[in-house]
C-alpha cells in the first residue's frame, strides 16, 4: 500500500486539532473516513502515528516525525500546484524584461504604467544594456521578452513590430554647421558626425541611414548616451540623427539646436518586441505587444 497525499493531510490536521472529530471537520470529511485513513498510514508505514483515548488523539513520536516530513511535502506540493497555477495565468507571474538604452528611458515611463493597468499580479524586471547583450540572454533564457530595434535575425524568435522611429537631423542653430543643405542622411559630412559608441544599435542604424560614408573618416569619439550627443550638438561640435522617440520626451534649446526632417524615404527604425517561440509566456508577451502602437510619445512639437 503506498502513502498518499490525502493522508498526511489527515494526520497533518489531526495533530493540529488532538481530536478526531474536530480534524474531520478541519478537512470537510466524516470522523470514521479520516480515521480510516490514517489506520491505512499507519499500516503502510508499520509503525503506530496516534494514541487512541476517549478524551482526544496524541502523536506518537514516530506521527511527530512523520507529521514534520509530511509537512514539508505538503508544502512542496502546494509550490508544485502554484507553479501550475502561474503557469496557466502568467499575468499572475513573473517577466524578466530586456530593453535597449536609447528606448528604454523614453519608453519605460508610459510602458510600465500600462502594463501594471493591464495585469495588476504581474512582477516585471528590468534589464537595460546593449541588443547583443540581450539577444544572448533572451536565447539563454535569461530573458523574457526584449524590446529593441528590429530585426535581431535570430530564427528562434517571434518578433512584432510596434512603431516606426523616425530620425530627425539635428544641427547647431549658429555656426558653420548651420549652414549646410542637409537634403537627405547621406550629406552629412562623415567628419561632422556624432554617434553613439561601438555596440548601440543605433550608431549601426545611423551610419546605415548615412549610405556609403567610409566610417574610417569619422573623427568624433562615440559617446554613450544620446543626451551627451544632443549636447555636443547644441555646442557647435557635430551634426547627428536623433530618434524622434527621444527627441519628444527630452527638452530642446530652439536657440541652440536646429532640427529637421529629411526627404523621403524618411530614415527610421523600427521598435518592436521579440521572445523565444517555444516560451509558455508568449500569449503574455502577444498581450504586451497589443499595448505598444499606443504608446509612442506624441511628436507635437517636433517638425512635421
Amino acid at each position: 500500500m503506498r502513502i498518499t497525499l490525502r493522508q498526511l493531510r489527515y494526520l497533518d490536521a489531526l495533530a493540529a486539532e488532538g481530536h478526531f472529530g474536530r480534524a474531520a471537520e478541519r478537512v470537510s470529511v466524516s470522523q470514521p473516513a479520516l480515521s480510516a485513513q490514517i489506520r491505512e498510514l499507519e499500516e503502510a508505514l508499520g509503525c503506530p502515528l496516534v494514541e487512541r483515548a476517549a478524551a482526544g488523539a496524541r502523536l506518537t513520536p514516530a506521527g511527530e516525525a512523520i507529521v514534520g516530513r509530511g509537512r514539508r511535502i505538503l508544502a512542496e506540493v502546494g509550490d508544485l500546484e502554484a507553479y501550475a497555477r502561474a503557469a496557466a495565468d502568467p499575468a499572475t507571474g513573473a517577466l524578466k524584461l530586456g530593453i535597449i538604452p536609447s528606448i528604454g528611458p523614453y519608453l519605460l515611463p508610459k510602458l510600465l504604467p500600462a502594463i501594471a493597468d493591464a495585469f495588476p499580479a504581474l512582477r516585471v524586471g528590468v534589464r537595460e544594456t546593449v541588443t547583443a547583450t540581450l539577444v544572448g540572454e533572451l536565447q539563454a533564457g535569461g530573458l523574457d521578452l526584449v524590446i529593441a530595434s528590429l530585426p535581431l535575425g535570430d530564427p528562434s524568435f517571434v518578433e512584432v513590430p510596434a512603431f516606426a522611429d523616425a530620425f530627425l537631423l539635428a544641427t547647431p542653430a549658429t555656426g558653420p554647421l548651420s549652414l549646410g543643405a542637409f537634403d537627405s542622411a547621406a550629406d552629412i559630412p562623415t567628419e561632422a558626425l556624432l554617434l553613439l559608441e561601438d555596440g548601440h544599435c543605433l550608431r549601426d542604424q545611423t551610419l546605415a541611414s548615412c549610405g556609403a560614408l567610409d566610417a574610417r573618416r569619422l573623427t568624433r569619439a562615440g559617446v554613450t548616451s544620446l543626451a551627451t550627443i544632443l549636447q555636443l550638438v547644441a555646442a557647435g561640435q557635430g551634426i547627428t540623427l536623433l530618434p524622434e522617440l527621444f527627441l519628444a520626451a527630452t527638452p530642446l534649446d530652439a536657440d541652440r539646436v536646429r532640427l529637421r526632417r529629411l526627404s523621403r524615404p524618411e530614415p527610421h527604425r523600427t521598435i518592436g518586441l521579440a521572445w523565444r517561440r517555444t516560451s509558455p509566456l508568449a500569449p503574455l508577451c502577444e498581450r504586451i505587444a497589443g499595448l505598444m502602437p499606443g504608446l509612442k510619445p506624441a511628436a507635437d512639437r517636433l517638425p512635421a
